[in-house]
């Protein structure tokens, strides 16, 4: 028997958690109104954890999903084969109610409670996030059209999720998607040239084609199309009423970088049947109530990446020895994680600050729906953006075993740009915040409101708020004001950030975040917090067990 092989000095598996058991996510939850849904996100969180779970996210990961054209008869047909773990994330995600079931709960906190299981279960598996997201997203969109609304909502926000291709209204739950973007026009959607032709019945034949469809196999799609009044929203069944397949013809399937558990389509129309959605000509303005939706979601999703992958670091680094010694115990090593960890809670309580307001937004407060309308552009440009460098900081972390596919680091590491890009990249998000600056000046003010809530509490934080105030002011010049764009982004996400944290988390944690975030000279890299930050505090609440 050979001895050569003893294993030591070795991580053991990561497995049994709770993505739950997070001081971030639980104090939000109940300082905005949803602690009633505690008992439900813990429950999910301990699942999302769990051997079985992880097992399913690895597999959906392992076999991608797979394009049938047509049967072996010649057929077609147009189906996207998926593995059995795909389902079974799918479903539960649905049956814990995070796709729309919270537009039909009655109970304050709902989208806040939606969002904090949205991003406790994003953690175990985020590619089948993206169908489950844009059925949360379809609501208020279809609204638009009260009609379409009425039939279709409450099978939206059913708790069952069915698979199988029938006609929407037959079924007892549904899933929505999206489809946008054209080869020539990208995020800009007025260069569409996907036709709309008028029926004697109402409805409209499309004809023309989408770049990328992602979750190809929901039942209804949200659709863009240049109707004789110009571009409109439609709803666009896969399966139609008689049950016979709509003319949505999947060309192929995008081999992404990453989401490659998720389906993403070219798809080609040829006079599909679908209906109006809104008001003719104004498909833009329709379509973007979904896309704010899905933008939050980016957020969150972003915020869940990073406690994933720190996760996975301290739990590493609390159990791998180097230099005689436990890598969790070694200053610099402690310093990157603490800085991290200061990332992930200033992702977290931004994500689910933005949920409480659209709660209150929803519930008729005007000054909520403003400054969500700026924080969510803002927040969605930067914390998306620092996604990938945190999945890199995280996976360096675990050096070479952070490299090979096992670990699951590098899922993370390829999933997190897809944030960044989904909904509108860097430049799109920068330049959204000009638009709710020049549309919606409320938004200004609701969100000076927000960030002066902390005011006199951290000189460093006043620093920064007075700066941006400077940086409005130099607006004025709509090509000066692009050059800032960016800039505007990083810095009014910041101050909300600093403000939130100020206010809300524990001291350490706010400091370390206004030393390296909003004062001073120290380095951009993590593991460049100030001289002097006291990281224990802040190790222990990011993962009691890992820094003991």
């Amino acid at each position: 028997m050979s001895t050569t092989h003893e294993v030591q000095n070795q991580a053991p598996p990561l497995t049994g958690f709770s993505t739950a058991d997070d001081a971030a996510l639980l104090e939000a939850v109940r300082r905005d109104g949803g602690g009633w849904g505690e008992d439900e996100i813990r429950a999910l969180g301990a699942r999302a954890g769990s051997a079985e779970v992880r097992d399913w996210a690895r597999m959906a990961e392992a076999s991608p999903p797979v394009l049938h054209t047509h049967d072996r008869y010649g057929h077609r047909v147009d189906e996207v084969e998926f593995h059995p773990a795909w389902h079974q994330l799918m479903a539960a995600a649905v049956e814990s109610g995070q796709h729309a079931a919270a537009w039909a709960r009655d109970r304050p906190g709902a989208h806040l409670v939606r969002a904090a299981k949205f991003y406790a279960w994003a953690q175990a598996e985020p590619g089948h996030g993206c169908p489950v997201s844009m059925t949360y997203a379809a609501v208020p969109a279809l609204r638009a059209q009260p009609d379409l609304a009425a039939a279709y909502e409450p099978l939206l926000a059913a708790a069952v999720y069915d698979s199988a291709p029938r006609p929407p209204l037959a079924k007892r739950g549904l899933i929505a998607g999206m489809s946008m973007t054209e080869k020539q026009g990208g995020s800009d959607v007025r260069a569409n040239t996907t036709a709309a032709v008028p029926a004697v019945d109402g409805s409209y034949l499309i004809t023309g084609h989408k770049w990328f469809t992602s979750a190809p196999m929901s039942d209804v799609f949200l659709i863009l199309a240049q109707a004789p009044e110009g571009l409109t929203c439609f709803l666009l069944p896969r399966v139609l009423p008689d049950g016979t397949r709509n003319a949505m013809r999947l060309m192929r399937l995008k081999d992404k970088l990453g989401n490659r558990s998720n389906a993403s389509a070219e798809i080609e129309y040829e006079q599909a049947v679908a209906w109006p959605v809104g008001e003719p000509g104004r498909g833009v303005r329709t379509i973007v109530e979904m896309v704010n939706m899905t933008r939050l979601d980016c957020v969150l999703g972003s915020a869940a990446g990073m406690r994933a992958g720190l996760r996975q670091a301290l739990h590493h680094t609390a159990h791998r020895r180097a230099f005689g010694a436990r890598l969790i115990d070694q200053p610099l090593m402690r310093s990157v994680l603490a800085d991290l960890a200061v990332e992930s809670e200033a992702a977290t309580v931004l994500g689910l600050r933005l949920a409480a307001a659209l709660d209150r937004a929803e519930a008729g407060d005007a000054a909520e729906s403003a400054l969500r309308r700026l924080a969510l552009a803002a927040g969605k440009y930067w914390v998306c953006k620092r996604g990938s460098a945190h999945a890199a900081e995280a996976l360096e972390c675990l050096g070479g075993n952070g490299y090979v596919e096992e670990s699951g680091m590098p899922r993370l590491y390829r999933e997190a740009p897809l944030l960044s890009i989904w909904e509108g990249s860097g430049n799109v998000a920068a330049l959204d915040v000009l638009r709710a600056l020049a549309k919606e000046p409320a938004a200004l003010d609701a969100f000076f409101a927000e960030v002066d809530a902390a005011a006199g509490a951290d000189a460093r934080l006043d620093a920064a708020v007075a700066r941006v105030r400077k940086l409005l002011g130099e607006l004025s010049d709509p090509a000066r004001a692009q050059a800032l764009a960016r800039r505007l982004a990083e810095q009014l996400t910041l101050v909300l950030q600093g403000s939130l944290l100020v206010r809300h988390s524990p001291p350490a944690v706010a400091d370390a975040f206004c030393a390296s975030r909003l004062g001073g000279d120290w380095g951009h890299a993590f593991g460049t917090l100030p001289p002097g930050t006291d990281l224990s505090p802040v190790l222990e609440r990011a993962l009691p067990e890992a820094s003991r």
